[in-house]
């Protein structure tokens, strides 16, 4: 059976939610949907060259650790930051979403935590348990379309949470094209998988127009709850949500949902 994920490609090496599908026996197809515009990276090293001024780091998405990449290209950054700002970040914490969100993290020398959490509400109920109220405020390197989850419970809790817009999400140039040509070639996926919220945005309504009246057959999967809601919202019915954020979950997940509508 046929796997549609509204995802990017690894960077490098074999996808792992390819390989987990195939564990499956599932073959499995990625389309890229989102593409990401980069800012105000002068302000974010120059907020990251006065780590004194912070109580620690919060990232809720791989793309704001990109951001911090970008700016480490630069070799005098890049020196700065090897010779002491690492170290200096290194006696803060570190929060972080997700695995692949702590991967980067420790890919630049940090040393991640908070990476079980899974989704923003619960990363901000393990922030207020370690942090105390009216300390030095966290940096928040984030994108345009963040949510307002975690920063609300900061703010309810008392704890400094300090924003700063490091990119912004824009539909793939080539989305439509690639969704039109999978669908003529492959057909109809017995499931098609959401990322993000904003992967519903700029996707449902190809899928539904190439789709058409079998569009009822389709198991829809959602990679975290969010993203769950951004289609229920939609008024698609979500057939199933991994429970953690990883290619095992919610392999097992579809496999459930799929096996189901087969008995």
């Amino acid at each position: 059976m046929k796997v549609l994920l509204l995802k990017d490609p690894k960077d490098s090496g074999p996808d792992p939610y390819i390989k987990e599908l195939g564990l499956y026996n599932f073959e499995a197809t990625l389309i890229p949907v989102l593409s990401f515009e980069f800012l105000s990276l002068e302000s974010l090293f120059e907020k990251l060259s006065h780590p004194e001024c912070y109580g620690g780091l919060v990232f809720t998405s791989p793309r704001a650790v990109e951001a911090i990449k970008i700016c480490l290209k630069e070799h005098s950054k890049k020196e700065a930051w090897s010779k002491s700002l690492k170290q200096m970040w290194n006696m803060k914490p570190t929060y972080v979403v997700g695995k692949a969100t702590a991967s980067l993290v420790e890919e630049i020398g940090l040393s991640p935590q908070g990476e079980k959490c899974g989704n923003a509400e619960k990363l901000a109920e393990y922030i207020c348990s370690r942090e105390k109220p009216n300390s030095s405020a966290l940096l928040f390197p984030c994108g345009a379309l963040k949510r307002e989850v975690l920063p609300t419970v900061l703010r309810e809790k008392g704890i400094p949470l300090e924003g700063l817009t490091v990119y912004q999400t824009t539909q793939h140039p080539e989305l439509q094209e690639s969704l039109s040509s999978y669908f003529s070639q492959q057909g109809i996926p017995a499931s098609v998988v959401f990322f993000s919220p904003s992967g519903v945005k700029f996707c449902l309504q190809h899928i539904q127009k190439l789709s058409g009246d079998v569009i009822n057959h389709v198991k829809f999967a959602a990679i975290g709850p969010t993203t769950a809601e951004a289609l229920e919202a939609a008024g698609i019915p979500v057939s199933c949500t991994a429970g953690s954020p990883t290619p095992q979950d919610l392999a097992a997940a579809i496999h459930k949902a799929l096996r189901s509508q087969n008995c």
